[in-house]
Formats: C-alpha cells, structure tokens, sequence
C-alpha cells in the first residue's frame, strides 16, 4: 500500500478526545526540595556545552549551568539576568550594560565586567556571534559592574539585546589562554546559574544540583535536577507513566499517546515556551548539484508536496504547513503575502517540462534525497516525499541517516541533491535564520546554517541593512523583502512548522514561561507536595 494511504487509514483510525491546552499553572506558593527528572524529544549531546553551537541537546543542558545576560519572554519583551540594564546610544553604534552585583560563579569567583568583555571579543564575535558582532570593535569595563560596547557600525536595539538573550557567559578564569572550543571544561561547565554541575553518567544522565549561592537568594527551588535521555519516543511515554520521567520538552512522545496520557488527570500538555524556537521541518536543494541548482525545478517539486498532507497525517495535526522564511508565530517579521506552491500534481508536471526535464524512459531524472534521522518524524517524511517526487516521475534514491551521519552528510559533505532537515528560528532573524542564506552562512562542517550554497548579491546586501538599520518599521520592510526573494528563489524552505508541546506531571509549577523555556535556567520551576 502506498505510503500516502497507509497514513491517511492510520489518521482516520485514530479519533482524539483530545486537544493540546495550556497546562494549568497553579498560584500556590512556591515551595524549596525534590528532584526532577527532565528529557527533550532528542539524544545526549556530544558535549553538555559545544560553544559553536551544536543543536538543543547541548544547550538543554548547558542552559541550567551557565546563564546569559538578559532572557526573552514570551511575549518578545527582555527582562533581566546578569545584565540590570542595557541602555543604546543615540546613534545605537555604543551600549552600556549594568551587572548584577554579588553574583558569583559556581567555584566562588566573582563574576565581573571582565568576564563580559572576555566573552564578547573571544568568544560571540569569533565563535558564536559573528555575523551579528561583525562591527563590534572594542569593550570597554570603567568599573567591575559596568560594560561599554563601541561598534564601528549601529546595531538594532533588538538584535543587541537578542545576542545578550542568546549568548551564554563563560568564566574567564576558565577559559582565558586556552581553545573554547575544546576545552575539557565544557563537559563540566561552571557557571552563575541556579544549578551546579555535579555528574555526567554517560549513555545515561546528568545530575544537576542547587546552586546554594544564586544571586537570586529564592531560586533554585528545586534540591536536584536530572536530565536524562530515552532514544525512543515510545519510551519516554513509558516512563512518564512509570513515574521515571517529570517533564518532556519537544514533542518528545507520540501524538497518539498524548490522549492516554493526560486522561488520567496526572499530566498535562502545554504549547507555550517555544516562540523563540519555531521549529520547521525544511526541504534543502543542493546549488552544488545540477538539476535542483534550476530554479524553476525547485519551484515544480515544491508543487508536488503536499504539506497539508505532511502537516495533518505525519505530525497528527501538530503541524501547518510552511509559508516563506519566517515562522507565522515570529509576529515582528511574518508575511504571509509571499510566493506560493500549492499541492498540484499535474501543474508540477508541467513545470518540470517546461524546465527541460520530459519523462523519457519513464522517469524525468534521478534525485539522491537525504532524510535527517534526528527526528522520528523524518523517517516517514523522507518516505512520503520520496513518493511524491516518483509521482511527478522522479527517481528517488532515499537514506535515512543517523544524527551523526546526517550532519556529515548535509552539512560537513554536501552529499545529497534534496535533503530533509530541522531548524528552529529565533525571533531576531539575523544571524539564526539569514545564515541559511547568506554567503557568509556558508561555512563548512557548521552544522545548521547554509549547506545549499545559495548565494546571492542581493540577498547578502537586504542582510546588511537587516544588520544595521535600528527603525523597526524599516526594518520590518526590509525582512519582507528578504522574504520575498527567497521564498521565489526557493533553496531551502519549511515543509510545515512543528508545534511544540512540553508534556509535564500536573505537580511540576511554573514552566514554560519564557520564549524559548528549554534554553533557560529552570530555577523558577518547583515542585507541588
């Protein structure tokens, strides 16, 4: 049975009662003790903190340790960590930035403007930041609690205030003299935040314990925190219900098992803290390899997907389907009026023939199509788009990889015509989302960010004015812009965007908060009796 059909039968067999709601977030009291044992929809990371990156495994956990300057909440509003203040300039080309007094880092060091300064030059602007640092050009640290960034060219207050809300504070008396990137302290990091490393199990678990110095003398609430990690979907299913699991971020169990879940009145299902992560699953067009570098072919393929289906019947309706760069969810950039491609098998075929692609010998031209495997769901949309594309009379050759092999091969080989991958963006655009574009996003080995190799003039330039120009409504403009031509120019696009949902005990208080909970501290969660 063809894959479409045996999905559709699947969907219609399985009615649900019910519908994904706002876990209740109860007034009581705040309480001190416990543990919670938390996981993601995903693996363990290479590392608990990669500083070029790495994906959400790494900074799930990296995140509970070491802290950023600001946080972003759910409403895109900035509020204080580290930093007390930002203030911009006139001319937004300086920002003076007040520390918190008296916080110090796990291993009883001051946490200073020095530390700051280190991070900024050695390891955002190089390492983690570049593209949105590119015109810092020095620091400054009058005092202990005050820094002074002097840029060569104006940074939007949004963006400045992003980068402090994305970026983690590393000690410099850690990390000063030798390589960030490898320093074997990342696998036992040391920061200011509410927990304190204290054991990696590999294969296992993380056990995070309550840092008994936080600058926030009411936070952590929680004794420990334990993350741990259930490869399978199924099995984490199984071990909420078991009572070896607390909270789930991520979609980390099966939509059908979400109903049996939260029936019995234990567990709840909560959409929000995820506006700073909208996941999409993307389809990527290699610019490397002959065919799909045509863009009139791009265009005829995406005509014969059809996301409605992808979003309905591979995520069980915890989807919609894909509309331009921007996720409809970032509310200071979407635009929904932007190039469409509507499901339409016949059209499809007509434009592939137009493209120069006829059918002859009954197939227009072979595809090697590359399925992430870091997701569940990307085994079954690798099969369905394999299906669609053989009936425009494609050839598929389909691989389904392992994370490690899919990073290789998407974005360290380049070995693939159309690949099938995920992404999360962040509402400031530049750089988590403009790198799949920009000629600079091209950077091999990087993984997520321009594995296609699209590059164009006019795009790089939309992303320099994105970069500099500090009047939202201008702005505003220009990212409609951006969108515009590389929703026509089509190298990389999202399927559908994923809906997040967090599966947690009903006793588990006060998550899911800010904009991207995942990547916060979690010193604000506790535990009900």
């Amino acid at each position: 049975m063809p894959l479409r059909s045996a999905l559709s039968i699947t969907t219609l067999a399985l009615t649900f009662a019910f519908a994904v709601q706002a876990a209740p977030q109860a007034g009581d009291t705040p309480v001190k003790g416990g543990t919670l044992t938390a996981t993601w929809g995903g693996f363990e990371p290479q590392a608990l903190f990669v500083p070029a990156g790495g994906g959400s495994s790494p900074l799930f956990t990296s995140t509970k340790v070491l802290e950023r300057l600001l946080r972003l909440e759910g409403d895109f509003k900035f509020t204080p960590l580290l930093a007390e203040s930002v203030a911009a300039a006139p001319d937004f080309k300086s920002y003076t930035v007040k520390l918190r007094k008296g916080v110090k880092w796990h291993d009883g060091k001051d946490f200073t403007s020095a530390d700051v300064a280190y991070n900024a030059l050695e390891y955002w602007k190089p390492i983690s930041d570049g593209v949105s640092l590119r015109s810092l050009k020095t620091v400054e640290t009058p005092d202990a609690l005050t820094v002074v960034f002097r840029l060569d060219a104006p940074i939007p207050e949004f963006t400045f205030k992003s980068i402090l809300a994305t970026d983690l504070v590393l000690p410099k008396h850690l990390y000063a003299g030798k390589d960030i990137i490898t320093n074997p302290i990342n696998n036992t990091p040391v920061g200011t935040g509410p927990f304190k490393y204290k054991t990696w199990v590999r294969g296992s678990h993380v056990e995070l314990v309550r840092n008994e110095q936080y600058w926030n003398p009411a936070q952590p609430y929680l004794d420990k925190l334990i993350i741990r990690w259930w490869r399978d979907p199924a099995s984490r299913a199984a071990a909420l219900e078991a009572g070896e699991l607390d909270i789930a971020t991520f979609n980390p169990v099966p939509v059908p098992d979400l109903a049996r879940l939260t029936s019995g009145g234990k567990f709840a299902v909560d959409k929000r803290g995820y506006q700073n992560s909208a996941w999409v699953a993307t389809i990527e067009f290699n610019q490397r390899r002959e065919i799909v570098n045509k863009r009139e072919v791009r265009q005829a393929l995406l005509q014969a997907i059809d996301s409605k289906f992808i979003a309905n019947t591979i995520y069980y309706k915890q989807a919609r389907p894909g509309n331009g760069p921007f996720s409809s969810i970032n509310t200071l950039f979407y635009n929904p009026d932007l190039p469409q491609y509507p499901f339409d098998v016949v059209k499809a075929g007509k434009a592939l023939d137009a493209a120069g692609f006829p059918v002859k010998d009954g197939s227009r031209f072979t595809v090697n199509l590359v399925a992430a495997g870091w997701f569940e769901e990307n085994v079954k949309l690798g099969q369905y788009v394999k299906q669609a594309l053989e009936d425009v009379k494609v050839k598929v050759n389909l691989n389904v990889l392992d994370r490690p092999t899919s990073l290789k091969r998407i974005y360290g080989d380049y070995d693939y015509d159309i690949a099938l991958s995920n992404n999360a963006g962040a509402a400031e655009p530049v750089p988590s989302l403009t790198q799949f574009y920009t000629t600079d996003g091209i950077v091999k080995g990087a993984a997520f960010r321009n594995a296609t190799g699209f590059s164009r003039p006019e795009v790089d330039k939309l992303v320099a004015r994105l970069s500099t120009e500090t009047d939202e409504g201008k702005r505003k403009a220009i990212a409609h812009d951006f969108a515009r031509i590389v929703s026509t120019e089509a190298p990389i696009l999202p399927l559908v965007e994923i809906e997040p949902y967090t599966v947690a005990r009903k006793t588990v208080r006060d998550h899911s908060k800010s904009a991207n909970f995942m990547g916060e501290g979690w010193g604000e969660v506790w535990l009900a009796r």
